[in-house]
């Protein structure tokens, strides 16, 4: 055999490799990956009826599959869509850092005073669909603008402030709740739950600021992390958003 062979033969362990891994990855502390231990034990199943001859259990496992897999599509259709959004995204979003700096300044003003807020970060996956159900700003990050959009008294406060490139596009938007909330602890509130909602959906990241008890948390990927301080947020920010080298310039409105 040719040298050729034994490359292509090691790519496509490789190739194979990746794919599994990133699968793996993926699903990972999602219910998905409940699911895809029963494929795995279906699959073990299927294979044991063919090599002991079950013919009838081997028949029915083979009628049944079409239609277990458009079942799937339907019930896992959410995690599909966010796996699919996934697939162009390479590496990390770079946000504007002084943008970083003025939201993680807000978030502990709000934390000290016990104002709530929820403020969500675009990185890759758009958001234009949520941007429309608040009402359009287009306005520099700046923690003061910050503070008087989640005062209790502005028209502005319920809901979330969608950031996008360093600018805030909206305030007052309406995001999605979890696909999935028998999970969740029954004394978080909306801000948290849709922190999450928007999290499973997209790529964005969220900061929640509880108006009850003050406590910081960040949700990103379907997950939630409680209980932040002033350094830890603005850690877990940066680490979140690279910068690029050279500083970004905004000009002219939002198109």
């Amino acid at each position: 055999m040719s040298a050729i062979y034994y490359w292509k033969m090691a790519l496509e362990i490789a190739i194979l490799w990746y794919v599994m891994y990133m699968t793996l990855l993926f699903v990972k502390g999602t219910r998905s990956e409940q699911l895809l231990k029963g494929l795995l034990i279906i699959a073990i199943i299927f294979i044991g009826t063919q090599q002991l001859g079950l013919d009838a259990i081997n028949w029915a496992l083979t009628r049944l599959f079409p239609i277990s897999v458009i079942a799937l599509v339907i019930i896992f259709q959410p995690e599909l869509r966010r796996g699919l959004a996934r697939l162009g995204q390479f590496g990390r979003h770079e946000e504007n850092i002084e943008a970083i700096d003025e939201i993680a300044k807000a978030v502990v003003g709000f934390s000290k005073k016990r104002t709530g807020a929820l403020i969500v970060i675009e990185r890759e996956t758009g958001l234009k669909s949520y941007i429309e159900t608040g009402t359009v700003l287009d306005a520099e990050v700046s923690a003061f603008l910050l503070a008087s959009i989640f005062l209790p008294q502005s028209p502005l406060h319920d809901g979330a402030v969608i950031i996008e490139n360093g600018r805030i596009v909206a305030a007052a938007c309406v995001l999605p709740l979890p696909q999935d909330e028998r999970d969740l602890p029954k004394y978080m509130g909306m801000r948290h739950r849709a922190a999450i909602g928007i999290s499973e959906e997209t790529d964005a990241v969220c900061v929640v600021v509880s108006e009850e008890t003050g406590n910081i948390s960040v949700a990103s990927d379907g997950k939630l992390r409680y209980g932040l301080d002033e350094d830890n947020l603005d850690k877990m920010l940066k680490g979140m958003f690279e910068r690029s080298s050279r500083k970004r310039v905004h000009k002219g409105s939002r198109s």
